[in-house]
């Protein structure tokens, strides 16, 4: 009976793990939007290649600096730091969570 029990939790987490992928991958595509839309003129926003800007780091390498998960206070109170040229924005807190998940795919 046991067994029984635990196998149909297992079939059913089994199911869903396409369905939470699939959320995670839509998130982490509006992150990359976010990221094309208002880094893409400095940083370096993909897997390859050099940031337009030189002192702005490239997003693949923000996690060795730091866990980028730290970001979403920042990104939705709106960031001042970063390399000198890098003007103020804010994103509202989903839009911070999106790109945070694009951010988290790049460590991959």
């Amino acid at each position: 009976m046991r067994v029984a029990s635990l196998l149909r939790v297992t079939a059913l987490l089994l199911t869903l793990l396409p369905v939470a992928a699939a959320a995670l991958d839509a998130r982490a595509r509006r992150g990359e939007t976010i990221a094309r839309t208002n880094c893409a003129r400095c940083h370096a926003i993909g897997r390859v290649g050099a940031s337009p800007l030189a002192e702005a780091p490239p997003f693949r390498d923000l996690h060795r600096r730091y866990p980028v998960t730290d970001l979403a206070e920042a990104l939705a109170e709106g960031i001042t730091t970063g390399h000198p040229a890098m003007p103020e924005f804010r994103l509202d807190p989903d839009e911070a969570q999106a790109l945070i998940a694009y951010l988290r795919s790049l460590e991959r």
